[in-house]
């Protein structure tokens, strides 16, 4: 039996951030209050320190080393937010680093952690496959694994989030967090079940890499056989022992997103809120606006755990929740090749209010017929309405029109 992490650890936890990390912000999330009919909130851990919540847990996991193993250097595995946590909580604390981190790690991820101090080293594809180069480092060199979720301290010091939330919206009925390995949310559950235990607390996992249901199924941690989320922060394939402990006794629910409703979310907090957060960050947000909790009591507070995302995936996200909300289309027009054909088509498309962003004219595919053009257009409109009016506008004036899918 693994013995939970008590309120004790984490108010200890607290204790001993206090002038290292930041106290968040709770802004409201108007969007949200008007759909859930509630008061709804945002934890802004995106603004915290390295970008994310994981400092929290990483500087009271080193700081608790004993100086003789600060000296021997600390080891971490992480695919950005772990890494940049323990990157500069070492260097607050004098300890040599080596991160490793998955060959495809976002790139302004990768620059943050070596401007903290950092060795980074890539390794495998997947966070998974870099925690076992970075256990084997830790056994050939003596430095100290630091485990990105599945560690007392690293809980302790996550849990602290709930500890600010619960000073700053006392009234809190729900939480609601992303979930990876399980840190954050078994931390969060630990003080709120503690001080509250009327508060649920909901689990958000994506759906392309959800480890929790089930294990929770199995009754132990089960690893995925495969898995892929644009949610890189919470791409985890196996929950930790302990974490996996603390959800099993105090979460109340675990729930998935598809990368659909994540990238919707980004989109809401971005356009409504002013918030830059990376896909993980907005698992939360993802799971209020799509449904996915059955029944959500107000007052209710969603934590944003990370803002570090790749300005070229923001692109690519922002592209994809324009597209799942109906107000991005992509659209192969086929019409006859003659004078003025795409003048016509333009035009048709400009008098229905569709802003065309960008046009490609080809007549080499050899599906056409003689005398035919594709033509493949992206297109902004005013939402899903808007597009099916357009669309409809285009095949009542006789073209053949093929709309490709949000992916």
């Amino acid at each position: 039996m693994t013995e939970l992490v008590g309120l004790a650890e984490v108010t200890a936890a607290r204790e001993l951030l206090a002038g290292v990390t930041r106290v968040t912000p709770l802004e409201p999330s108007r969007p949200l209050s008007e759909a859930l009919g509630g008061p709804v909130w945002l934890k802004g851990e995106h603004v915290q320190r390295a970008g994310s919540y994981k400092v929290r847990g990483a500087y009271v996991r080193i700081a608790r080393l004993s100086a003789a193993d600060r000296d021997r250097g600390v080891v971490a595995a992480s695919a950005g937010n772990h890494a940049q946590g323990v990157a500069l909580a070492a260097g607050l604390l004098g300890a040599a680093a080596t991160v490793f981190m998955p060959v495809g790690a976002p790139l302004p991820k990768v620059a943050a952690t070596k401007r903290y101090g950092a060795r980074v080293e890539f390794v495998g594809n997947t966070v998974d496959e870099s925690l076992v180069a970075a256990e084997d480092f830790a056994n050939r060199t003596g430095a100290v694994f630091i485990h990105p979720f599945d560690h007392r301290d690293v809980i302790a010091g996550q849990g602290t989030v709930a500890l600010e939330i619960l000073e700053q919206c006392p009234e809190v009925r729900t939480l609601v967090a992303g979930v990876g390995g399980g840190g954050l949310v078994s931390g969060v559950a630990v003080a709120a079940k503690a001080l509250r235990p009327d508060i649920r607390v909901i689990g958000v996992q994506a759906a392309g890499a959800a480890a929790f249901p089930a294990s929770l199924k199995a009754g132990e941690p089960v690893r995925l056989p495969a898995f892929a989320t644009i949610a890189d922060g919470i791409a985890v394939g196996r929950p930790g022992e302990v974490t996996f402990a603390h959800v099993s006794k105090l979460v109340d629910e675990i729930v998935t997103v598809s990368d659909e409703d994540i990238s919707r979310a980004l989109l809401m907090l971005l356009e409504r809120g002013k918030q830059v957060v990376e896909p993980a960050g907005a698992a939360g947000v993802a799971a209020l606006m799509s449904g996915a909790i059955a029944a959500v009591e107000p007052p209710v507070v969603a934590v944003l755990s990370g803002g570090n995302i790749d300005p070229l995936l923001m692109l690519r996200v922002i592209e994809h929740g324009l597209a799942s909300a109906g107000r991005f289309l992509r659209i192969t027009v086929r019409c006859a090749d003659r004078p003025g054909q795409l003048a016509s088509l333009l035009g048709l498309i400009a008098e229905h209010r569709g802003n065309v962003v960008d046009v490609v004219h080809q007549r080499q595919n050899p599906h056409l017929r003689l005398g035919e053009v594709e033509v493949a257009l992206s297109v902004e409109t005013r939402g899903a309405e808007h597009s099916d009016r357009l669309i409809s506008a285009l095949r009542g004036c006789g073209y053949q029109v093929d709309v490709a899918q949000p992916g």
